[in-house]
């Protein structure tokens, strides 16, 4: 069995058989809030996350007072993002599709760290908040083109030192009195970022995509996801039902532990550096 000495004797056995697990097959990767918490974004669940709820969809659509407070959480934690940089985690998993192992990244997250850090083929699940669309027309946006009307149309808004940043990008702040929310320049409709709110189903076609990448893969990687969310769990009984190797990368325990092949209980960024040293070697 491949043997890896970076972590104590339990976790590199459990390592070391996902190695083995994982070896000579193209891997399809999962990837939840886990994978950047070492970027200094914090996940749903893990320690230190935000307790707050995140906003739903209903209420960003039936309440202007709700949808001008998101926008200002928005706007903070897009900046938040913007200032983050992909950890040594999303830099393993472009270096594995670099070297032909990974097919590709299947994210729920909306940072854009896995396309910064290299990575080309990138299903982003829950959408991403590079993008901006008008709920009327379908016009979309660039969020630094949008952020700077933002900016000019309250120029009172400051990016604190330190935000309560949720992974969803946003941001609780401690006013939204007197800001003015952002409408398309098309229609003048009700502009929203290009993600998935609670209480929103993924869009069909974006879940075709991720099927379409497991599906051209030998194996299963997840990392740093709970599987809490649907879309995760499915993906991961499509796996199992054609018997592939199912590896994953999480601290704490998830929904699909009991169908893993392997489970590690470690932190993503180290494992993902131990794989991208080792599959290509055990090829």
């Amino acid at each position: 069995m491949t043997t890896v000495l970076e972590f104590d004797a339990q976790t590199a056995a459990s390592v070391g058989r996902a190695i083995d697990a994982l070896a000579g097959r193209r891997v399809a990767v999962l990837t939840g809030a886990g994978v950047s918490t070492d970027s200094g974004i914090p996940d749903y669940r893990g320690k230190g996350a935000p307790t707050r709820t995140p906003m739903t969809v209903q209420q960003f659509f039936t309440s202007e007072s709700a949808r001008r407070r998101y926008w200002v959480g928005s706007h903070l934690g897009w900046r938040a993002f913007a200032a983050s940089r992909p950890n040594a985690g999303h830099e393993a998993l472009a270096l594995l599709e670099r070297d032909g192992i990974a097919t590709g990244v299947i994210t729920q997250n909306v940072d854009g760290l896995h396309l910064r850090a290299g990575s080309n083929r990138v299903v982003e699940l829950h959408g991403t908040m590079r993008r901006v669309l008008c709920t009327h027309c379908g016009q979309v946006f660039d969020r630094r083109d949008l952020a700077e009307r933002v900016e000019h149309d309250n120029p009172w808004i400051t990016v604190p030192d330190a935000v309560e940043l949720g992974p969803d990008g946003d941001v609780l702040p401690a006013s939204s009195e007197g800001f003015v929310i952002p409408a398309c320049s098309v229609c003048g409709g009700v502009l929203k970022p290009d993600v998935v709110f609670f209480g929103e189903y993924i869009p069909v076609t974006k879940f075709q995509e991720a099927e379409q990448l497991l599906a051209a893969s030998d194996a299963l990687l997840v990392a740093g996801s709970s599987l809490v969310v649907n879309s995760g769990i499915r993906l991961l009984d499509r796996a199992r039902k054609r018997k592939l190797p199912i590896v994953i990368v999480n601290r704490g325990e998830t929904r699909g532990d009991a169908r893993a092949t392997v489970k590690i209980d470690a932190g993503t960024t180290e494992v993902l550096q131990a794989f991208a040293t080792a599959l290509p070697a055990a090829r």
